[in-house]
């Protein structure tokens, strides 16, 4: 049966990438359906990994854009929309769209009375699950993990070490922090490399200032390949991640993209909650630390920021190479 479907997803690339299983599953289902998604415009990159998105809507998330969307719903003609924001509004906003068909969250009494199903959030499980959720009221489908049609297939080339220190502008401007310091990734690329190893810099263009700081602490005498500076796009930057044998990452949206192309992936973890950003398909492998705090994981749970101790994110760097290392 053919569908005309509004998906409705915000945050960042990472957080598209975690929903693009919920749509493929749809898409199983229903192989003739057109799919909107209504996403932020910094995360419109996702179309560069699939081509199941026919098209997009970039509207920000504020009152103005919130309206817009809804004047996109009311003159798109769709049978459904279905909408992972976990906001109490959400059903508000759906139910003034008009559309037949609306699935989202349960949230409470207003989301089971204004939505025509309202599905189990369960905030405490890997995001693609949680997400996945959505679509159980119309198909029993599963996708596990993020595939990415637009990437092509690349063949491993042995002893390759991709570092991507993953750091967002955005992010450090709304007080997140979620990667180490750039002389302590100097210090780990010194104790992975080694004449067998080919070691790699990546990232975007959030990454060049900081892998430049990196660079001014590696050894001189370090043979390493830096290309940051060709700013890949988010689809080569997929496949580039798909040709090594190691991925090295923060929390960040290339995990995600490593998770879906099946690279052996290594993740410093601080103040996030690994458990649900990470599947459990034994490819990724988080990399933590003890540090005492009662309230860790905190960042999105317990609160917006990160603390100024971070100490999360302080690690023993040797200890972590050889875990990336297997020795």
């Amino acid at each position: 049966m053919k569908k005309n479907v509004l998906f409705i997803n915000f945050g960042g690339i990472g957080d598209e990438i975690l929903f693009l299983p919920t749509i493929i599953s749809f898409k199983k289902e229903f192989p003739d359906s057109v799919i909107t998604l209504a996403l932020e415009k910094r995360s419109a990159g996702i179309t560069e990994l699939t081509n199941l998105i026919d098209n997009v809507i970039c509207v920000p998330k504020t009152r103005s854009g919130m309206f817009r969307l809804l004047t996109k719903m009311w003159f798109g003609r769709f049978d459904c929309v279905i909408s992972s924001g976990s906001n109490k509004l959400i059903s508000i906003l759906l139910f003034l769209s008009g559309i037949k068909s609306r699935v989202g969250f349960d949230t409470g009494k207003l989301s089971q009375k204004l939505l025509t199903s309202a599905v189990k959030l369960d905030k405490n499980r890997y995001a693609v699950k949680m997400y996945h959720e959505l679509v159980t009221p119309f198909t029993a489908q599963f996708t596990e993990l993020p595939a990415f049609n637009r990437v092509e297939k690349q063949f491993k080339k042995p002893n390759t070490i991709l570092i991507h220190p993953g750091v967002s502008k955005k992010s450090l401007s709304q007080g997140v922090i979620k990667t180490i310091k750039p002389q302590e990734w100097a210090e780990l690329i010194t104790y992975l490399a080694s004449d067998k190893r080919e070691i790699i810099l990546t990232g975007g263009a959030d990454d060049k200032e900081v892998t430049e700081i990196i660079k001014c602490y590696l050894p001189k005498t370090l043979v390493y390949t830096d290309l940051t500076s060709q700013n890949l796009s988010l689809k080569k930057l997929a496949e580039l991640i798909s040709k090594v044998e190691t991925f090295v990452c923060s929390d960040s949206a290339p995990l995600h993209i490593a998770a879906g192309v099946g690279t052996k992936t290594f993740v410093f973890f601080g103040s996030t909650d690994h458990k649900k950003l990470i599947p459990d398909n034994g490819f990724i492998t988080p990399i933590l630390n003890n540090y005492p705090c009662p309230i860790r994981p905190c960042l999105w749970d317990k609160r917006v920021k990160s603390c100024e101790e971070t100490g999360c994110l302080k690690f023993d760097l040797k200890a972590a190479a050889k875990v990336i290392l297997g020795e």
